[in-house]
């Protein structure tokens, strides 16, 4: 008995020899306009939908497929006698195939063209027809992914049809599809910042080795959506990323893109800065990035917002390091980098573009605004008035602290982070700890960044006693008179940001 295979793709890669199998195993082929022409052109015998349908393909192809003679054949329960009989009286014959993938929505929602030519790509009968086959995934096959001709076409081979497990997997392909197609044109048109249902819509790149630590499965996703410089980057050398190293990379790039007018160089270890730094010239700028923390930088991640040369890359092979990402990198810069056959070397394309964030709980998600705002309204609140230069110093440590976990302190010369504390369940160990790591590197004059206020009068004294020149932090804490009196007390000049920068 003859079976049909209806056939409508866009990518067209791989059709014509499973299009050839299927003809051979007395399959027909229903296809519709190009697909039609391409399937003929190669010597096959398809018949045009509207032949099925007796209905003419009408507004620009919109109107071709969505048509009783199509669903109809699809949906009919073949063990149900009611359903045979209907489809039998209105001359409906049965469809056993669906071969259908989508307008290249995803491809084109983030070109730099209309809206009104950005809704030509979305895709109405395509998704149509596969929902309805595979709903009745118990009598038809639906194949999204041309990676699945091979599986259908073996087990055709042997056992002269799909088996019912296969088919309840490609149908759940096809659900799985649809509902990031929808998400994606639903987050083009809503405009909604906090819409009724949270709509996620992500392409797996890959699998991933293990996630945070082995025993933990992992996979990579991009989104169909938005661009970013987690999306598109360039793997120029180097063995495979880890869950980690992607994790890494995304704030590593993320703080030397604060830093838009200066080269800047920034060092990660365990998604915290362990080294950051500006500088006149690639090498002088990765120089005193390691000057910051020459031991955690071991096995770690350096992200560096300018071009890489010969120089720079021969320093960054003294130190074994996981990741070395860079908006470019010289010919010669990457011979050398490739010295090192486990170094991952990666061209970052894309400016970060995120503009919210989902966290993760259990039994919901959290969704915000990026932390992306940074207030430069300094108001000095003591005394004393800071110097220009320890405002400019002030200013780099606090674009710093907002990249540390809570609770964060930065102190820094005003072009290296040399004292970075954060994590700390309270701000006076985070400011010991930061303090100490600075002064180990550097016995000049240093400046102190808070994420957050600072609730005692502790961390102003300690300041003092430690040397540190000037502090920022955003105030707002009951006792902040507390605070200024003691920065008076010590002749300290204090500034107050009036914006927090908790990340937890």
């Amino acid at each position: 008995m003859k079976k049909r295979a209806l056939i409508s793709v866009s990518n067209k890669n791989n059709l014509i020899d499973f299009a050839k199998f299927l003809e051979s195993k007395n399959y027909e082929l229903i296809s519709t306009g190009g697909t039609f022409k391409h399937l003929k052109e190669a010597g096959l015998n398809p018949i045009q939908i509207d032949e099925v349908t007796n209905f003419p393909e009408m507004l620009d192809g919109r109107v071709k497929t969505l048509h009783p003679k199509v669903h109809g054949g699809l949906l009919a329960v073949r063990d149900n006698e009611e359903h045979m009989k209907t489809v039998q009286e209105h001359g409906i014959e049965l469809i056993d195939m669906v071969i259908v993938n989508l307008y290249p929505f995803f491809e084109n929602v983030n070109k730099e063209i209309s809206l009104e030519e950005k809704v030509e790509f979305i895709d109405i009968g395509g998704p149509s027809m596969l929902r309805s086959a595979a709903k009745n995934f118990a009598s038809v096959t639906v194949v999204t992914d041309v990676e699945d001709y091979a599986k259908v076409q073996q087990e055709i081979s042997e056992n002269g049809n799909t088996t019912i497990e296969t088919r309840k997997k490609l149908a759940s392909k096809v659900f799985n599809l649809t509902s990031a197609y929808d998400a994606a044109i639903s987050q083009m048109l809503l405009n909604e910042e906090y819409p009724e249902y949270l709509q996620a819509s992500y392409q797996k790149v890959s699998d991933l080795r293990y996630g945070e630590n082995p025993h933990q499965s992992a996979a990579y996703y991009v989104s169909t959506t938005e661009n970013g410089a987690m999306k598109d980057f360039e793997i120029l050398g180097g063995k495979e990323l880890s869950f980690n190293n992607l994790r890494d990379m995304d704030l590593c790039w993320k703080v030397v893109n604060e830093f838009k007018d200066e080269m800047a160089c920034c060092a990660v270890k365990h998604s915290t800065p362990c080294g950051v730094a500006i500088g006149t010239t690639a090498l002088e700028t990765y120089t005193k990035t390691f000057e910051c923390d020459p031991i955690s930088i071991f096995g770690g991640i350096i992200g560096m917002n300018y071009k890489v040369d010969a120089a720079t890359a021969e320093e960054l092979n003294k130190t074994f390091l996981e990741i070395v990402m860079a908006t470019d990198f010289d010919e010669e810069a990457l011979e050398i980098l490739r010295k090192k056959k486990n170094l991952r070397i990666i061209k970052i394309k894309n400016p970060v573009s995120d503009k919210k964030t989902w966290v993760k709980i259990d039994g919901g998600i959290l969704v915000q605004d990026v932390d992306d705002q940074f207030s430069t309204d300094f108001k000095v609140v003591t005394e004393i008035q800071p110097t220009e230069q320890q405002e400019k110093a002030l200013l780099f440590a606090q674009r710093v602290v907002k990249y540390v976990k809570s609770n964060a302190i930065v102190v820094s010369n005003g072009i290296q982070a040399f004292g970075i504390g954060g994590g700390q369940v309270n701000r006076i160990w985070a400011t010991e700890q930061a303090i100490s790591r600075a002064k180990e590197k550097f016995s000049g004059d240093l400046v102190l960044a808070s994420d957050a206020f600072f609730p005692f009068r502790d961390v102003v004294d300690f300041c003092a006693k430690e040397g540190i020149t000037a502090i920022v932090q955003p105030g707002g804490s009951v006792k902040d008179e507390d605070s200024i009196a003691a920065a008076n007390e010590h002749k300290i000049p204090m500034m107050f940001t009036g914006m927090r920068h908790f990340l937890h």
